[in-house]
């Protein structure tokens, strides 16, 4: 009897959500591509960053894993990076503010829909911000896993999945680490406080984001 192994079937399954999810960036008016491994995703990202470029960045564990962090901060560029050590909150601040007029920011998304959507929720505002508009280019970079059916399923990823890990990780002391899912609390220090969905990119600005989707899982 013939058939497929798991690894085959498991494959076959990647490469139909990919494509699905390149094909509706596209028709969204988002430029896209599909990589197989980090090392070729950072390659992407410097070819679409020239040198001397001011660049900014959403803190991502997506963007520490492939790599491309150690490269900026070793390259010819004006990086904008705010995790140096003894940084005060005040120049932290500063530096986000100088990243909403970068040439350049990187980020990942906490959801990409098959139906070609760029799905976040932020805590400050600073990652969706430039996402929206400021930067002169903006590159966000996504694991398979990261890819969803619809908005519905996003949001819910996020809040029952993606936010209380990241409460958890960074020794937030929230409902949604008792719980392990969102309870919409009003906990002032609660990091769910803004949601953005990108839907379609404006004709004129057709090249300004560009999603590298990478084929294993990143992030969260």
């Amino acid at each position: 009897m013939g058939g497929n192994s798991l690894s085959e079937s498991k494959n076959w399954h990647k490469e139909i959500l990919v494509q699905k999810t390149l094909h509706s960036l596209e028709k969204n008016n988002i430029s896209n591509c599909y990589v197989e491994t980090a090392e070729d995703a950072c390659d992407i990202i410097v070819s679409l960053i020239p040198l001397g470029s001011k660049v900014g960045y959403g803190r991502s564990l997506t963007l520490e894993q492939i790599g491309i962090m150690d490269i900026l901060r070793n390259g010819k560029y004006k990086f904008f990076d705010r995790d140096r050590p003894k940084l005060s909150e005040i120049e932290i601040d500063k530096l986000r503010r100088e990243s909403l007029l970068a040439d350049v920011f990187l980020m990942s998304t906490n959801a990409l829909t098959i139906k070609g959507e760029i799905v976040n929720i932020d805590g400050i505002g600073n990652r969706l911000a430039a996402l929206i508009y400021g930067p002169l280019k903006v590159i966000v970079v996504a694991g398979i896993n990261k890819i969803v059916n619809d908005k519905e399923e996003a949001f819910k990823r996020i809040k029952n999945y993606v936010a209380p890990i990241h409460a958890k990780r960074r020794g937030k002391n929230l409902p949604c680490t008792k719980t392990g899912n969102c309870v919409n609390c009003n906990d002032p220090n609660r990091f769910c406080n803004a949601s953005v969905v990108i839907n379609h990119q404006y004709l004129r600005y057709k090249d300004r984001i560009t999603v590298i989707v990478v084929g294993k899982e990143l992030g969260l």
